[in-house]
């Protein structure tokens, strides 16, 4: 006996219901070599189908398998239209391989994410429509939080064959775990995007992340609420490895403005994870504004740089002195003696103006690596002021 392919022993299981229940007939389909593949139960309908004079054959062709579908006399004994059921029979068998071929519902939706946060769909328009179309709403201000699962969807075992069922399982659960965390199905979008990645688009205006956020909170606005967003980061990382049992690292990447924002802001969660895996390690939420040097040196986007420059600094934007204070350090290299001397301020002004640095900005200039961070920043905002050129006192002194 011929052995046939699943998808022509699926349809022709379909078929045989099908026609029967419509045409109130027995059903049987056989394959090319007269072997019956399905047929109406015979307690049903015509008890004495295997012995009954067929009214009608109908040639199917699946793929590269073939057979017929054969159609009794209906249990009343009324005639059967053979163009009727002939119609019947390809209609059945058309829906049912379109049906197949379609996509799952979670595989669009990945696919349309994934795409969406590689900058492959860039038509507004089209976002918003196929968002609403897959039940996401991409009409509210959004950041990406970007979680590497490989360890635990992508396990190197030697004696498990993995396969696209045990990945998507595993995927799905990392999901699930996400949805359940945030407690808003709606207000988070989830996606598997491959490589062991699920992304997460995460409403980020302040109401979204009020759980994470303080009152005394300060945002830039080209950083929004990323705060909020390293907390809410740090508490998920908590439950999937408590979940997952395995390694887990998150990448936060800022909010950017506009839809096609989001692949701006996957691009820093992508760097964000990559440079803080490599030089912070697993099990940590990564963010670019917390991987001191390496950021700078890391990242090839110079505007990101420029931007995350500004972001260091921006507490001393109206705070003049400091920032001359700086300049002097660094072009003195960074000897409080002649500092200030070149200021004519005292040493304990100076130690002052130092600690009032740190306190604002979260770096210590009389540490060498945040130092380093410092002064980066400041060449690299100098670089982005309109004018091109760098700002005076950046410099490094003449010899």
């Amino acid at each position: 006996m011929k052995i046939v392919t699943k998808q022509f022993q699926r349809i022709a299981n379909i078929l045989a219901e099908r026609v029967a229940e419509l045409l109130c007939a027995a059903v049987l389909v056989v394959d090319d070599g007269g072997n019956a593949i399905a047929q109406t139960p015979h307690n049903t309908l015509y008890p004495s189908f295997p012995t009954a004079i067929p009214l009608i054959r109908i040639p199917i062709q699946i793929a590269n398998d073939t057979g017929e579908v054969i159609i009794a006399k209906t249990a009343e004994g009324e005639n059967i239209s053979p163009r009727l059921a002939q119609m019947l029979v390809e209609m059945i068998v058309n829906q049912t391989v379109a049906v197949a071929q379609l996509p799952a519902q979670h595989e669009l939706k990945n696919k349309f994410i994934h795409d969406l946060l590689s900058g492959a769909i860039i038509n507004e328009t089209d976002i918003l429509r196929q968002g609403q179309i897959l039940g996401m709403d991409f009409t509210r201000p959004r950041a990406v939080i970007l979680i590497d699962a490989a360890d635990y969807i992508l396990p190197s075992i030697s004696n498990h064959e993995i396969n696209d069922k045990w990945i998507w399982q595993r995927a799905q659960h990392i999901i699930n775990s996400i949805v359940s965390f945030f407690h808003l199905p709606n207000d988070t979008i989830c996606a598997y995007i491959g490589n062991g990645e699920v992304a997460v688009l995460k409403a980020s205006s302040t109401q979204d992340l009020v759980l994470w956020a303080n009152s005394e909170d300060e945002y830039n606005p080209s950083w929004a609420n990323l705060v909020a967003l390293k907390r809410a980061g740090s508490a998920l990382i908590s439950r999937l490895t408590s979940d997952t049992k395995t390694a887990i690292s998150i990448g936060i990447g800022r909010h950017h403005p506009g839809i096609q924002g989001l692949a701006k802001s996957y691009q820093d969660a992508c760097a964000a994870v990559s440079l803080g895996r490599r030089f912070q390690g697993k099990n940590k939420v990564h963010c670019l504004d917390e991987l001191g040097i390496a950021a700078f040196i890391g990242i090839a986007d110079e505007n990101t740089k420029i931007d995350l420059a500004k972001h260091l600094l921006s507490p001393l934007e109206q705070e003049k002195d400091l920032i001359k204070t700086l300049d002097a350090f660094f072009l003195e290299n960074c000897c409080p003696s002649s500092t200030a001397k070149q200021l004519s301020i005292h040493r304990n002004t100076l130690s002052y103006r130092l600690e009032k640095i740190t306190s604002l900005t979260g770096l210590d200039p009389r540490k060498f690596d945040e130092a380093m961070q410092i002064r980066l920043a400041l060449l690299l905002g100098c670089l982005g002021d309109n004018s091109g050129q760098l700002c005076k006192g950046t410099m490094p002194k003449a010899s």
